[in-house]
C-alpha cells in the first residue's frame, strides 16, 4: 500500500515557501504522492438554492495544476494527484494540455484524479453547465484520453467537437485518471471507465470489495484497478495505526494522510503532525 498525504489547502496560507516546503518534507520522509483538492471559486452560502458544503467564499486553494508546475521543479520523486479536480466545470482540452504538460515537466508524476463538485455557483462562474456534469464527465474523459494518445485528434460527442487538432507536446504515456465521489453512480462510473477510485473517508473500507466487483460486472480486471484510502489525523493517536490496517485489510492500494481540520494552529504545525504521524504508525516502513 502506497501511503501519501493531502496538502493542507484550507490550513496553508498565502505563503508560497509553506507549498515547497510541505511537499518537500513529505517527499524526505518517504511519502509517495500528494494529494491536492481543487475548487477555483468560493462562494457565500447564503442563496437559493443554498450551498451546504464545507467550502465558502473564505477557503483557501491552491491551484492545483499551477502548484504542481511549480512543485515538478522543487521535488523529483513523489507522486503529484488531484484528489479531486472537479473537471466538468472546465475546458476538457485545457485541461489535457494542462495535465500534459504537468506529466512531463514533472517525468510522470501526475496522477489525474476527478470529479464532480457540488458547487452550482462555480459551474455558474465559469460557463459550464452544472445540471448534466456527470454525463459530460464520461465524456470528458474520452477525449483526455485521445488527446493524450494522437498527435491529430478527429473527435465528435454530444458536447465535444475537436476537428483535426491536438496538442504537444503529448506526454510520453496515458496519464492516470481515477475517479472520485460519494454516490453509487460515481462509483459504477469508475468502474467502467476509471483506473482507480479515491474516497473521501473511512467509509470507503466497506465499499471498497463492493467498488471491485462493479469494476468485475464491467467487464475489467479488478486486480489492475486502485483503490485509495483517507485518513484523518483528527482520529488521534490511539486510532491512527488502526486506520491505517483497516485501509490496508479492505485492499486499499494507496491512502492518504489528512492533516486538516485537526486543529493545528499554523502551516509549520501541519508539516510536524505528518512528521509524528509517519513516525508513531510507521506507515511509511511498508
Amino acid at each position: 500500500m502506497r501511503v501519501g498525504v493531502v496538502f493542507p489547502q484550507t490550513e496553508s496560507g498565502d505563503d508560497p515557501g509553506f507549498v515547497r516546503d510541505f511537499a518537500q518534507a513529505a517527499e524526505g520522509l518517504g511519502f509517495a504522492h500528494l494529494v491536492y483538492y481543487d475548487h477555483v471559486l468560493g462562494a457565500v452560502p447564503e442563496r437559493e438554492p443554498r450551498l451546504t458544503g464545507p467550502y465558502t467564499h473564505e477557503t483557501i486553494f491552491h491551484e492545483p495544476m499551477v502548484a504542481f508546475g511549480y512543485l515538478a521543479g522543487v521535488t523529483s520523486r513523489i507522486e503529484l494527484v488531484t484528489g479531486i479536480l472537479i473537471l466538468p466545470q472546465r475546458q476538457t482540452a485545457l485541461v489535457a494540455k494542462q495535465a500534459a504538460e504537468v506529466d512531463l515537466l514533472s517525468g510522470g508524476r501526475l496522477r489525474l484524479g476527478v470529479g464532480t463538485g457540488w458547487n452550482y455557483v462555480e459551474y455558474d462562474a465559469l460557463g459550464e453547465n452544472f445540471h448534466n456534469r456527470g454525463r459530460r464527465q464520461e465524456e470528458q474523459v474520452a477525449l483526455l484520453r485521445a488527446l493524450w494518445g494522437a498527435e491529430v485528434v478527429d473527435f465528435e460527442g454530444k458536447w465535444h467537437r475537436v476537428d483535426r487538432a491536438g496538442i504537444r507536446p503529448l506526454p510520453k504515456r496515458q496519464i492516470p485518471i481515477w475517479f472520485g465521489g460519494y454516490q453509487e453512480v460515481v462509483f459504477r462510473r469508475a468502474a467502467r471507465l476509471g483506473d482507480g477510485f479515491i474516497f473521501g473517508g473511512p467509509q470507503g473500507m466497506a465499499m471498497a470489495a463492493r467498488m471491485r466487483e462493479w469494476v468485475a460486472e464491467a467487464g475489467r480486471d479488478p486486480a489492475a484497478f486502485g483503490i485509495e484510502g483517507n485518513v484523518g489525523l483528527v482520529a488521534g493517536p490511539e486510532k491512527w495505526s488502526e486506520h491505517v490496517a483497516g485501509w490496508r485489510d479492505a485492499g486499499a492500494t494507496h491512502l492518504s494522510l489528512r492533516t486538516m481540520g485537526s486543529g493545528l494552529a499554523t502551516p509549520a504545525d501541519h508539516i510536524a503532525a505528518m512528521e509524528r504521524w509517519a513516525r508513531e504508525t510507521g506507515a511509511l516502513a511498508g
